[in-house]
């Protein structure tokens, strides 16, 4: 069965006040379908919006972020639980830092883990471990990490379900002429040379931080599917009927 990892940024399932159920029951409803056809790990944020809802701390600090994180983890992850408990699914949470893709026996330590949850068809929740590691925080979020979860993780797809409908040839906040692309091979230097700019006041990424995440599996012979994280059907369309009708597909030629 093929391996995917599913990235689900913070706006997917947050809203103004918080996590959103509704948007999270969303996002399990397309885990159930995705687990049929694919051994699926989920890299979810939406931890520092769960803090901040409970505690009110400037999240421009860095300590302050590593502590909403800490205090929105258990929550995220329990209606995480209460969701899929209502769908007989075991979940499994896994807190990595960037560092265990520095060692190969940490790596494989985790693999071994990983490939044993989904033998045991054990759904595994992966989160940077935020409270002693910063570099995620500071520099990329959970774009990055999940792009190393798919590498070392024996995974041939990322899916980052996002706030925008997929890469465009300009910005479409300010080019109502802006065309979406559905196939890049090859990503134009150029592009990461601009600032990362993310819509939600929680996110730590933008597309500065997809385009890194692309160019990285596509290096390492890999893809990538960037859609929307609020409209699923691009993305079931996709995964589940083999149709390309809107997001990114981020593919390296021959592979």
């Amino acid at each position: 069965m093929k391996r995917i990892v599913l990235k689900v940024g913070t706006s997917s399932i947050t809203n103004e006040d918080g996590l959103c159920e509704d948007k999270i029951s969303n996002i399990i409803n397309l885990l159930i379908d995705l687990r049929d056809k694919y051994e699926v790990i989920l890299v979810s944020s939406g931890a520092v919006s769960a803090g901040y809802s409970k505690v009110k701390l400037d999240r421009n600090d860095l300590i302050n972020k590593q502590v909403l994180s800490s205090i929105g983890q258990p929550k995220l992850m329990s209606i995480y639980k209460h969701k899929l408990d209502e769908k007989n699914i075991v979940l499994a949470q896994a807190l990595l830092t960037a560092s265990i893709f520095d060692s190969r026996i940490q790596t494989t330590n985790a693999l071994n883990s990983i490939n044993c949850m989904l033998e045991n068809k054990i759904l595994p929740i992966i989160n940077e471990n935020d409270n002693i590691d910063t570099s995620e925080l500071r520099f990329g979020d959970n774009d990055q990490l999940s792009a190393y979860v798919c590498h070392h993780f024996n995974a041939s797809l990322l899916v980052i379900l996002s706030d925008i409908d997929g890469y465009y040839d300009k910005n479409p906040n300010t080019h109502s002429n802006a065309k979406l692309i559905k196939e890049v091979n090859k990503i134009d230097e150029k592009e990461f040379e601009k600032k990362a700019s993310p819509n939600s006041e929680f996110a730590t990424g933008g597309i500065l931080t997809k385009l890194i995440s692309a160019k990285f599996l596509m290096e390492n012979n890999h893809s990538m599917f960037l859609s929307n994280g609020i409209n699923l059907q691009d993305t079931r369309d996709f995964l589940l009927k083999d149709n390309h009708l809107g997001g990114t597909l981020f593919k390296k030629n021959g592979a």
